[in-house]
């Protein structure tokens, strides 16, 4: 029996260099929630339209990057069904015990052929400050910065591209509503498990386990324009953008975390369904597939990871 649908972006856990630097950045810049610092040094985020308790972690590392990329299952059945298909299909399955952060259950961790680590949960306690269910405002809390909805996708660089991708559709029931082909092979997928138009995305890269951005998703193209104005008023380091993406449709603007890691604001997107064909851009037209406006592209954006 098909498993569409049962996973979604749950949580990324994020190196960062100086945490004090970070918390403004991710909160009074991007706009996310502070939710929790804990003994161990770690702090909890979420986006203001989030139910669960949070989606974002930031540790202090000596380099920045990404720890791991998590996917909320609907039910703790769910993750043993996937585990033991995860198994089948060839990955080491460990345990990573409730409550190694807060207020979320037991996970599984595995990691894929591009040198990521993936992990799955069923369980997590609900925010104390999510959107209300009853009569509901837009929003709760007045939102800051940005205004960051949801933690909403990730890019990663790695090899294996084939591979990974094999893995994600066959065993985690994903689909690709978009693909860039090169002469030599597939260069990058854009992957989803729900109608948007990428929960995940990979780029073939030599060096294995590397993040190209995380994304946080803006209400509109208007809301793309403000988080411009941010980063001019505060000298935020910009990397591209405000602009368009021919592949999702999506507008963009991507920037720079204190410690190096790409980030990116996204609106709009198209709706994927798993019944409609993969969108495929060849070589010759790759550079209107990331910047839809400029048509061409920019090799630092391509070569820059964390």
């Amino acid at each position: 029996m098909s498993q569409e649908g049962l996973l979604r972006p749950g949580i990324a856990q994020l190196r960062v260099l100086d945490m004090d630097e970070s918390i403004t950045h991710y909160v009074d810049r991007l706009g996310l929630e502070l939710v929790s610092k804990e003994a161990d040094g770690r702090v909890y985020l979420k986006g203001y339209d989030e139910f669960h308790r949070h989606s974002v972690v930031l540790r202090e590392a000596d380099r920045a990057g990404i720890d791991y990329f998590a996917f909320k299952a609907d039910s703790q059945e769910s993750v043993d069904n996937f585990r033991r298909r995860i198994e089948e299909w060839g990955l080491a399955v460990d345990d990573v015990p409730a409550g190694e952060q807060p207020g979320v259950g037991p996970r599984i961790g595995f990691t894929i052929p591009s040198g990521h680590r993936i992990e799955l949960f069923a369980d997590m306690e609900l925010s104390d400050n999510g959107p209300d269910t009853r009569n509901p405002y837009t929003w709760k809390t007045e939102p800051r910065g940005m205004r960051a909805q949801r933690m909403d996708h990730c890019l990663l660089y790695g090899p294996n591209i084939d591979q990974v991708e094999e893995f994600f559709t066959k065993v985690l029931d994903f689909h690709l509503p978009e693909r860039v082909d090169l002469p030599d092979g597939t260069l990058a997928i854009w992957m989803t498990v729900s109608n948007k138009a990428h929960d995940i995305a990979f780029v073939k890269h030599e060096e294995p386990g590397k993040l190209h951005h995380l994304a946080f998703f803006l209400e509109d193209w208007n809301a793309i324009g403000n988080a411009a104005d941010i980063m001019t008023r505060y000298d935020m380091s910009r990397d591209l953008g405000p602009t368009r993406h021919g592949i999702t449709r999506g507008q963009t603007i991507y920037f720079f975390d204190p410690s190096g890691n790409r980030n990116e604001v996204f609106s709009g997107g198209y709706t994927a369904y798993k019944d409609h064909p993969t969108r495929i851009w060849d070589h010759n037209n790759v550079g209107r597939g990331i910047f839809y406006y400029e048509r061409q592209l920019n090799e630092a954006f391509l070569s820059v990871v964390t």
